[in-house]
């Protein structure tokens, strides 16, 4: 009898965390798309620029936030591209390679890695762009290529700890199968573990997506001005739209900005989605070409 209360209890505390969850996520999303929603227009995006002219990059674009937009895109790409190997390979030595004790010690370093403050990897990477400023050319200063690095090293323990994860879990069958039919330990890992183990790779790459589009910390001390238009190379300073949004938002001057900024909330959450669409797309083709071979 007290069992069953206890496993009803547990039930419903479950269901009342899911339901309090659900409904926050919702009551955000619903608060910032009726505030925003009136201010998606074509001058939020270009200002007083012809959208036409931005788009081919005849003008510059002072009064809206297409440059943000393609600040945010470059500077989540080039994070991502460059933290994936790194965070994905980690995650594979830890899981497959490293011993008792070597895996304790990195988990450790990798835990502490993961709670260090935002601010604190902004301040490492400006740290960074003075260090290389002096020592190494004059033309490195806070930039995009500098809070790219940043953001990479930032969201490094995310990919490391899933990538470890996805393959620890995998049920013991899988593991001995192929070296039972004479696979070698090379093949059995890119034939059968990480093909197995993609959904969950896949699931810690969307969440640094999501770590490098949100974060203003980083940015602000490297690289990220309010003016700088679309970046012109990796050594320049760019825009993107969580500055925009917390600049405007602590800023505004009238109620219309205010709103403004509700739409670019609207167009960065946009943006994400696109991004885990993208990710959860690649990751189906990924998987049924190393599964079946199929193209």
């Amino acid at each position: 009898m007290t069992r069953r209360l206890v496993e009803t209890g547990v039930t419903i505390m479950a269901w009342l965390c899911g339901a309090l969850l659900t409904t926050s996520v919702a009551g955000l999303l619903g608060y910032v798309i009726v505030n925003g929603a009136g201010s998606l227009s074509a001058s939020l995006f270009f200002g007083d620029t012809a959208p036409m002219d931005a788009l081919l990059l005849r003008r510059q674009v002072f009064d809206g936030i297409f440059p943000a937009m393609v600040g945010t895109l470059v500077l989540v790409g080039l994070s991502i591209i460059i933290a994936v190997p790194v965070g994905v390979g980690a995650g594979i030595y830890m899981a497959e390679f490293a011993g008792r004790r070597i895996k304790g010690i990195f988990g450790l370093f990798f835990d502490i890695l993961a709670g260090i403050p935002s601010v604190l990897v902004g301040l490492f990477g400006f740290s960074l762009a003075v260090f290389l400023h002096h020592r190494l050319s004059d033309r490195i200063t806070p930039c995009l290529l500098i809070s790219a690095l940043s953001l990479a090293f930032l969201v490094l323990p995310y990919l490391i700890r899933t990538t470890q994860t996805a393959l620890e879990a995998l049920p013991r069958q899988i593991r001995i199968t192929a070296p039972a039919l004479g696979a070698s330990r090379l093949q059995t890992l890119f034939y059968v573990l990480l093909p197995q183990s993609l959904s969950g790779i896949v699931s810690g790459i969307i969440l640094s997506i999501g770590r490098c589009a949100e974060d203003t910390a980083v940015i602000m001390l490297t690289g990220v001005v309010a003016t700088a238009g679309i970046p012109t190379s990796l050594l320049a300073n760019y825009e993107a739209l969580p500055f925009f949004i917390y600049t405007i938002s602590a800023q505004y001057a009238d109620q219309a900005e205010l709103m403004r900024g509700y739409g670019a909330a609207i167009v960065l959450l946009a943006i994400c989605a696109a991004l885990f669409t993208l990710a959860a797309a690649i990751r189906h083709r990924l998987a049924d070409h190393l599964l079946y071979g199929t193209r």
